[in-house]
């Protein structure tokens, strides 16, 4: 297990620096909480594992939320249950406790993703639901050509599909989740249609994976997309995109029941 850092992060991020804007820029988008409530099918109990700020809780359901950073769990609006400080390879949960197990965008960050997922599945008595992205898909963003060292470190980071299903166990689907032009959670694809965003200093921070780029490299990338839209080169390569109503990227919802 790596070491939890000051603020209880436990994976290879570190929240109590980064986190700060995640409430903000990582709301959750309600035409992908109608793929994961669809996904839940109806379960009444859930346990969410790396649950961050609480994007993507159904008021549907009783969700107990897990979370090992102090700061995340810090952001958790009024109306949220409060999150149990923990880390997915040990959920303090009894076996089959709940209908259904969920987790968005964290199990790149788990230092040991088959325990983490083995948990989930002893703890739930339904579904296993993973929001996560493709490694194989990435760099197919247009991304990598401003800042390839970020999406490299994606690439890296996101566990491969296959090792999550085999994990799982199962029945396994496996589903592209569509990018909708005005998606209000602020992950690197959300802004496919709106490049602008990624000038933001606080945009990019609410993606990890800037934070593994040295300070002078991400201001190279930043310098040179901002040169690209400015000159209108972006627009010349990809402005098809702002008209492009939703986006088939590398996002995926991975659903598995014994």
């Amino acid at each position: 297990m790596r070491a939890r850092s000051s603020d209880g992060s436990a994976g290879d991020a570190d929240y109590g620096t980064i986190g700060g804007g995640y409430a903000r820029y990582r709301r959750p988008e309600p035409r992908i909480t109608a793929l994961i409530e669809q996904a839940l099918d109806g379960a009444r109990t859930v346990v969410n594992v790396g649950a961050g700020a609480g994007s993507y809780e159904s008021p549907r359901c009783t969700v107990t939320p897990v979370e090992p950073s102090a700061s995340m769990r810090a952001q958790r609006p009024a109306h949220l249950p409060a999150a149990v400080d923990g880390v997915a390879e040990r959920l303090p949960f009894d076996d089959d406790t709940f209908d259904a197990a969920m987790t968005t965008f964290s199990v790149h960050q788990w230092p040991d993703l088959t325990a983490g997922l083995r948990e989930m599945r002893r703890v739930a008595r339904g579904p296993v639901v993973v929001l996560t992205c493709d490694p194989d898909r990435v760099r197919d963003f247009w991304l990598y050509e401003y800042a390839p060292a970020v999406l490299d470190t994606e690439a890296r980071r996101y566990p491969a599909i296959a090792d999550i299903v085999d994990t799982l166990g199962g029945r396994a689907e496996v589903r592209t989740v569509p990018i909708p032009a005005d998606c209000v959670d602020g992950f690197n694809e959300a802004y496919y249609a709106r490049p602008e965003m990624l000038l933001d200093p606080a945009a990019r921070q609410s993606c990890s994976a800037w934070s593994f780029v040295e300070p002078e490299v991400a201001e190279r990338y930043t310098d040179r997309l901002r040169t690209a839209l400015d000159s209108g080169s972006w627009d010349d390569r990809y402005g098809q995109l702002r008209r492009q109503s939703q986006l088939n990227g590398s996002l995926v919802l991975i659903r598995a029941v014994p």
